[in-house]
């Protein structure tokens, strides 16, 4: 069935947003552009982030500018494309107006909302001081200089009982981050930070993965949760499941009655949407999602399509699609290709199917998982299978050689160059001031 090319209601070509340039508004940023089709991205930052890596710059095994690119320089060849650098506050469905926080507004005839999600605290976002999620690059250098300061600290102190508070690291939630960034740091103990302090020993540091569920990694068959289990506790990582957070401070955490002094809490236990939903008046899930029809529009609201974490997807098997980057990367693929379609023919859009492309995490230097319809790999082959997944998502060969190469030189050698202290990202000391030591300023 085929339409007239869509207009909008003068007669002209349809104003096009895309909120969000992650992995989705990218997608169909970049296809709208090959058309020669002019649109509107605007984005809270100037970069694209690969969130996927963000617990490596947390660890300090990546730099921050390695999974991160400037979205003009991504888009400077679609020429049609605008990019607009500015936070959008509010949608308003009815004027079809997007209003920024300086006080601009942005007409739209065809809306794509893909501004994906933020840590979620169910309820105590007092947590969030004390303990960072893992969703931007700010949070990776928060918890980056969090974490070396702790080491740093230690080894100033006299007290030992201290020293054991400021070398152990809670990691709260089980899933492939907090699985990913417990290994990272239990690894940078182990090995990096080994032999380079006097006062204290690193490998004695102590890492916990708590998990309120009944495993890890649920998003994968119990085998595998079982084998990501084990290969953390072989790095020394305590994993703690079915017991849930009842408090976090900023020096212990009270987990099933027990209160633990911890140096550094991380929190990668769950993530809501982003709230930009709110007033489109239609209704969200528990995690802000809202629901969108097969083609992606949202259900209630013509000419607005939500992509990615912001959208509630249920396939024609009744599976709810997960919040990973390959959803968000093949959802926008297929809209901005039926878009392009849509607008040159007036052909209907088509319903999006998600082929899987597996899932795989890893844990630590020589332990992977990944897993595909029916087939399993474990231990070396699934860390080289996730290793050649990243690298290929990455956004720019330079930095798809950079990472490759920095891997290369950690594997080889266990150095991590990325070790830098921002004193911006410091909780204050109880004498008000970080430190007097000189401390580098962000990357």
């Amino acid at each position: 069935m085929t339409d007239a090319p869509y207009q909008s209601s003068s007669g002209s070509q349809p104003r096009i947003v895309i909120v969000g340039a992650g992995f989705a508004g990218l997608e169909v940023a970049k296809t709208l552009g090959k058309a020669g089709i002019a649109a509107t991205v605007i984005d809270r930052r100037n970069h694209h982030l690969f969130q996927p890596l963000l617990y490596q710059v947390a660890t300090a095994d990546i730099s921050a500018t390695d999974i991160a690119e400037p979205i003009r320089k991504i888009l400077k060849r679609q020429k049609s494309i605008q990019v607009i650098f500015g936070e959008v506050t509010s949608i308003d469905p009815q004027r079809k107006l997007v209003h920024l926080s300086e006080g601009s507004d942005f007409p739209y005839d065809i809306l794509v909302l893909a501004p994906g999600s933020r840590a979620s605290y169910f309820g105590h976002d007092e947590w969030a001081t004390v303990a960072p999620g893992l969703k931007t690059l700010e949070d990776a250098r928060t918890i980056r200089s969090r974490l070396l300061w702790a080491f740093e600290q230690a080894e100033r102190s006299t007290d030992p009982e201290e020293q054991r508070r400021l070398m152990t690291f809670i990691v709260i939630g089980g899933g492939p981050t907090g699985v990913e960034l417990a290994g990272s740091i239990a690894e940078l103990a182990l090995h990096t930070l080994a032999q380079e302090f006097r006062n204290i020993e690193p490998k004695k540091t102590r890492i916990m993965l708590v998990e309120a569920g009944p495993r890890l990694l649920a998003g994968f068959s119990p085998k595998v949760s079982d084998y990501a289990k084990r290969a953390l506790e072989r790095l020394g990582v305590e994993v703690s499941l079915g017991k849930a957070v009842e408090k976090i401070m900023a020096d212990h955490v009270v987990i099933a009655g027990e209160s633990i002094p911890a140096g550094l809490t991380v929190w990668a236990a769950g993530v809501s949407a982003s709230p930009l939903t709110a007033n489109l008046g239609v209704g969200r899930d528990r995690m802000g999602r809202v629901e969108v029809a097969p083609t992606l529009q949202v259900i209630g609201c013509p000419d607005v399509y939500a992509l990615g974490d912001i959208a509630r997807f249920t396939d024609d098997k009744g599976n709810l699609l997960p919040g990973l980057a390959q959803v968000a990367k093949q959802q926008g693929q297929h809209f901005g290709e039926a878009l392009v379609k849509k607008l040159q023919t007036g052909t209907e859009l088509p319903p999006f199917v998600y082929r899987s492309r597996g899932n795989t995490a890893i844990i630590g230097r020589h332990a992977g998982v990944f897993e595909a319809g029916e087939t399993t790999l474990k231990g070396w082959f699934a860390w080289v299978a996730w290793a050649f997944i990243h690298v290929y998502l990455l956004v720019g060969f330079q930095h798809r050689v950079q990472v490759s190469l920095q891997w290369l030189w950690r594997y080889l050698t266990y150095d991590r160059g990325a070790r830098l202290i921002s004193s911006e990202q410091l909780p204050q000391l109880p004498h008000g001031r970080a430190d007097r030591a000189d401390l580098s300023r962000p990357e």
